[in-house]
């Protein structure tokens, strides 16, 4: 097809294109990736074990695909809490937590090779391991996207997606604030559930190479770094030392009191919940639900620097 010449101007975006894992199968979702991973594994899989703490979104492929699947329990360093012996078919899928588990991941690869899947939304900068899925979403401003990793690929082609109907809030937070985009951002992000796999868009392709991912790395570590600094006597929630995970998602601060995120919240100081499905899976009296209660998500992306992180801390001490 004859390129196009002329008209009205589009978006201009650079080129710089050091996004991690451009190698991967890029797809239209994180989801997505996680399915293609199974549907790489098919009909092999008998059984996925899966942690009660993590998105319900990972049940999504597992439904659609029919995979038997059951729940483990994680300890107070996010980890394994049980021991887990896979029969042959079996597979074992580990959430990287908040991308400050990347060492632990590489402790579950020499153990399982590849009967592991390891679901990286949350650590968009972990090196891959033989089957990993990246939601880049969770870390830039870009309506969807997702990455694959797997040693045995899909013959089947995709289509590729589109993504222009899916970006109304970033542009209305560009260009009015967060709470004039934030209904637009619920209603996109349904958008996303029981996508067919697709390619990853135009769109989406080109906002992600225009991002200077190594200046991302930097700010979000150096953030981390301060909140760490001051934060980590009260933090209930052991942080493995820096130098064993490459890019935080969030800092992750576990604190008893119940009062603390409508406190940050009032300030315009907006964390997430991760994962309020987790709440009705499991008991009160579980660890799980200790962390998906109590866990605060304090943001340390690219956008802020000393100031807001000191400005934080200053609403939590």
């Amino acid at each position: 097809m004859m390129k196009e010449t002329g008209g009205y101007f589009s978006l201009e975006l650079s080129h710089i294109d050091n996004m991690p894992h451009s190698d991967g199968i890029l797809l239209n979702t994180g989801r997505n990736a996680i399915e293609y991973i199974l549907r790489s594994i098919l009909p092999d899989i008998s059984k996925l074990h899966i942690p009660y703490f993590t998105c319900d979104t990972v049940l999504e492929p597992l439904e659609k695909l029919h995979v038997p699947y059951d729940f483990y329990p994680i300890n107070e360093k996010l980890e394994l809490s049980v021991d887990i012996e896979l029969e042959k078919g079996e597979y074992l899928l580990y959430t990287n937590y908040y991308g400050i588990k990347d060492a632990y991941v590489h402790e579950l690869d020499r153990r399982y090779s590849n009967q592991l899947i390891v679901d990286n939304a949350q650590a968009l900068y972990c090196p891959a391991t033989g089957k990993s899925a990246y939601s880049p979403r969770k870390y830039v401003g870009i309506p969807d996207g997702g990455i694959a990793f797997t040693d045995k690929n899909v013959t089947e082609t995709f289509d590729r997606d589109c993504s222009y109907d899916r970006c109304s809030h970033l542009l209305k937070r560009a260009d009015l604030n967060a709470g004039e985009g934030y209904a637009d951002f619920r209603t996109n992000s349904v958008k996303l559930k029981n996508q067919p796999i697709r390619q990853m868009s135009k769109l989406t392709k080109a906002l992600i190479n225009s991002i200077d991912f190594e200046a991302v790395k930097e700010k979000r570590r150096k953030n981390f770094q301060i909140l760490h600094e001051a934060l980590e006597k009260s933090n209930g929630l052991p942080i493995p030392d820096m130098v064993s995970f490459a890019c935080p998602l969030i800092y992750p601060y576990l604190t008893d009191d119940s009062t603390l995120k409508k406190r940050l919240i009032d300030n315009k100081i907006f964390v997430a919940t991760y994962w309020p499905n987790v709440l009705e899976w499991c008991k009160e009296d579980t660890l799980e639900f200790r962390l998906a209660d109590r866990v605060i998500a304090i943001p340390v992306d690219q956008r802020y620097g000393e100031e807001e992180m000191k400005y934080i801390i200053e609403k939590i001490i």
